[in-house]
């Protein structure tokens, strides 16, 4: 054990390469190893959102507890039912129908006949906080690009602090580039050439708007604040940029990992959607065993739209699914869809599972990770299909089915999780506090 401990960040140089090394027992001071400290592992945080709800007859067991029998969507999940919760009783106040969506991770009104009325999402009150220790702050992933906003059927789950839209990345060769590739010599001058030219653009433009301060009224000193609270956010972002743009990328372990070098996404030609699930899944683990960041959101299914592909081997979309009528085909092929999907989630918790930390316990043990969606059965705003898993290493104490007060606050899930990995808060959203039986 050395005297003075390893950087986090630790690297290998040569003359032509630069390798990050994993976290090390020699990364922790040998202080803390000599008074019986155990190294101090980053909490992540994934929620997920699964648009349109589901067949939640097949869904909710019937008993509570952990040794209540899983029904057939959430029957894949079985190796992990002492590591997860699946919550009764859930709520969300402006969910339902076919935008809330809007109001998934915000708990606003979202959508309303005066306009969209936005705020900051959950995971970016955990990444305002946590985010500074990561190249990235955030990640928004999703089966759609950007954001879709004023459209029904939302690409993106996360909202700034101003309640704008973050967009989110659907193909996972971007993602894969933007994490871990290097640049060359060209595009890394290229780049240091825009870090300079957005940094001029800002002094110039923030220069201008504050002479006009002391010469409007209230309203206009209002939207002045706003505008420049904006600009702030977005030089903290080019700061970012700048002070990460010379740390090298790391090198991920990809062993067992699919094929990130081509494009994929639901308008390629060859789209595969198991491959495709894989890689997303895949990639989340990578980013956060690669501490690259530690908040991700991953739209698994818009609402509305789409939600059904040849992998699905079912006869219409999801949302015309939805629409049942009682009609046993369609609850067949509904609950169909999500078990498949629910095999999703089973490799992807092993792989979670299957990567130590250096304090001997898994991944997963220091990830908080939930699925829900904004509509339940019928495009109810109640009953809505939520799990959370992992976070042992947290202090979560999961009972594989709990029985909330009917109406809870969605809400009362993302409190639970901020908490969970470190952030505290004194309100969120409608949420009336921390689910006390899981922690």
């Amino acid at each position: 054990m050395p005297s003075k401990p390893l950087s986090r960040r630790a690297t290998l140089q040569a003359a032509t390469a630069t390798i990050s090394l994993p976290m090390l027992d020699a990364m922790v001071p040998r202080a803390a190893w000599a008074a019986g400290a155990v190294p101090d592992v980053p909490a992540r945080m994934l929620i997920a959102h699964f648009g349109t709800g589901m067949n939640i007859r097949q869904f909710f067991p019937k008993a509570v507890g952990a040794d209540c029998d899983l029904p057939r969507i959430v029957k894949p999940l079985e190796p992990f039912r002492k590591r997860m919760t699946i919550l009764s009783g859930l709520q969300l106040e402006h969910g339902g129908g076919h935008t809330g969506d809007y109001s998934f991770l915000t708990g606003t009104e979202g959508w309303t006949s005066a306009g969209i009325k936005g705020g900051i999402s959950a995971d970016q009150v955990v990444a305002k906080q946590l985010g500074s220790a990561t190249r990235f702050p955030s990640l928004q992933l999703s089966i759609a690009r950007g954001t879709n906003f004023g459209n029904q059927g939302l690409a993106t789950l996360s909202w700034s602090e101003n309640g704008v839209p973050l967009a989110a990345e659907n193909d996972p060769h971007v993602l894969f580039s933007r994490l871990f590739q290097i640049d060359d010599i060209r595009e890394a001058r290229q780049r240091d050439e825009g870090f300079r030219r957005r940094g001029s653009i800002l002094d110039l433009v923030g220069s201008q708007a504050k002479q006009l301060q002391s010469g409007v009224g209230q309203d206009d000193r209002r939207k002045l604040d706003e505008y420049f609270t904006s600009v702030r956010e977005v030089e903290n972002q080019l700061q970012r940029d700048i002070d990460w743009s010379t740390k090298p990328k790391p090198e991920p372990n990809l062993s067992g990992i699919g094929d990130y070098s081509r494009s994929l996404t639901p308008s390629s030609r060859e789209f595969d959607y198991v491959e495709y699930q894989k890689l997303m899944y895949d990639l989340i683990a990578l980013a956060y065993n690669t501490d690259s960041t530690r908040v991700i959101t991953y739209n698994v299914r818009q609402e509305l739209s789409g939600g059904t592909f040849d992998a699905h081997g079912v006869s219409k979309g999801f949302h015309s699914l939805t629409h049942h009528n009682n009609d046993p085909k369609n609850l067949e092929e509904l609950a169909k869809v999500d078990e498949i999907n629910m095999g999703f989630w089973n490799q992807f918790l092993k792989r979670l599972d299957g990567i130590k930390e250096s304090d001997g316990r898994s991944l997963l043990d220091h990830s908080m990770l939930a699925f829900s969606s904004s509509a339940g059965m019928d495009h109810s705003r109640d009953k809505l299909p939520t799990i959370m898993f992992g976070g042992e290493a947290l202090g979560m104490k999961h009972q594989t089915h709990l029985q909330l007060p009917e109406k809870t606050p969605l809400a009362n899930v993302w409190h639970t999780m901020v908490d969970r990995v470190g952030v505290k808060v004194e309100a969120l959203q409608d949420s009336t506090g921390v689910i006390s039986e899981l922690v």
